[in-house]
């Protein structure tokens, strides 16, 4: 199979529209080619396309700050020359003087499929000031390494935030060039919108199922996002950036597992399970230990629980990573009924409310969690419609 980026490189017709534009590109560490070469340095070196300038979104084109709200400043590439704009420095959409420096922008994003990942609301923005600019916008598409399945409550109207786009759930199912298409239908964007899209993809598939297992390497998106492991749980674990909970950063395996010096990993799965055991289907729940080097909780050792997703268990349609992550909440809920759970600053810049609402899009999972008598039959109440609902908007703008 190719990706967007490998065909643009390797079809002679499908670069002809650029030849005599100047292009920018927005890319990331792994922006890169089937042979691991950025993407930067592969476009630079095809001498009918003229790169004029590159944008880098949050954690920097280098990919080199770990933590959310930590800002890239502006640079220019070393060894080409241009201007390398931070889209996520003082600034979160392009600046209008940005946009005179190219015609043609490519956006060749490595996603994870979570409505909360940034690039999502970058690849927005940039969709906007486009139309704005009358700029055309070429999305070189890559695998959705979470597959099709979606899950979670829809984004709330006054929730939207830089995770939170507009009104899709947690978990939405899409490749970056079908979500450019979706942004363009909902927020009626007037832009010359091209997808190059992946040849021979196909996100049912196993073992990948989404990502393709074997066939590419695997190269962070951001520095938390190590594997095709963390890729699945994600749209559950991102959750704890809004608890006190840790989420692994600080150790090898982050976003992973969630735990603390003051729970009992063993009896919190145990709640789990009597919860509701068929929340839990397609994973494996292992209590261990571990002991951050940076982050929540650093130096001290916490019990916690790893969601495993890549052994013979794994089941991808079964496997629901929101509603886990959710009834991990909900189980010390019930078993530490007052404990401190929630963070309360500024997530994202959103200022005025909980994190954990500004992850989910309003504050339903929150309340779900601290009402002790809410079952988990009443949160799949409130999911379900909007799951189903999810999947009728998005139908028309899939690709694979």
């Amino acid at each position: 199979m190719k990706f967007g980026l490998d065909r643009l490189l390797s079809d002679p017709a499908l670069r002809a529209p650029l030849a005599g534009r100047r292009v920018a590109l927005l890319a990331h560490p792994a922006s890169v080619t089937a042979d691991l070469t950025h993407a930067v340095d592969a476009l630079a070196a095809c001498p009918e396309i003229t790169l004029t300038a590159a944008f880098g979104p949050q954690h920097g084109m280098k990919g080199d700050l770990q933590d959310n709200m930590m800002e890239s400043p502006d640079y220019r590439d070393p060894e080409h020359g241009f201007p390398v704009f931070s889209l996520y420095g003082e600034v979160r959409r392009p600046r209008d003087e940005w946009m005179g420096e190219f015609d043609i922008l490519l956006v060749d994003l490595q996603d994870l499929g979570c409505r909360i990942y940034t690039y999502v609301t970058t690849l927005l923005y940039v969709l906007e000031a486009a139309a704005k600019h009358g700029k055309a916008v070429w999305v070189l598409d890559r695998p959705n390494p979470a597959g099709r399945p979606v899950e979670g409550l829809t984004l709330k109207p006054g929730y939207e935030s830089f995770v939170g786009a507009g009104p899709m759930p947690m978990r939405h199912g899409l490749t970056m060039g079908e979500l450019g298409r979706w942004f363009i239908d909902h927020f009626g964007l007037d832009v010359d919108y091209r997808v190059i899209e992946m040849q021979g993809y196909d996100p049912e598939a196993g073992p990948g199922f989404g990502w393709p297992l074997g066939r590419r390497e695997w190269v962070n998106p951001s520095p938390n996002a190590p594997n095709l492991s963390m890729a699945r749980a994600y749209a559950g674990t991102v959750m704890l950036e809004g608890a006190t909970l840790s989420e692994g950063r600080g150790t090898t395996r982050p976003l992973e597992l969630f735990g603390a010096p003051d729970i009992d990993a063993r009896a919190v799965i145990a709640e789990m399970q009597r919860l509701a055991p068929d929340w839990l289907g397609g994973c494996v729940l292992r209590d261990m230990w571990f002991q951050p080097t940076f982050h929540k909780h650093v130096g001290q050792l916490c019990s916690g629980v790893q969601i495993h997703v890549e052994g013979p268990w794994y089941d991808h349609q079964a496997f629901k990573p929101w509603r886990v992550q959710a009834l991990g909440f909900k189980a010390i809920r019930r078993l530490y009924g007052d404990y401190d759970l929630w963070r309360d600053f500024p997530y994202e810049y959103a200022f005025g409310r909980l994190p954990i609402d500004t992850i989910n899009g309003g504050p339903g999972l929150r309340e779900w969690v601290d009402d002790n008598e809410a079952t988990p039959g009443d949160l799949d109440a409130l999911t379900l419609p909007d799951e189903r609902a999810w999947e009728e908007t998005r139908r028309p703008h899939l690709i694979y």
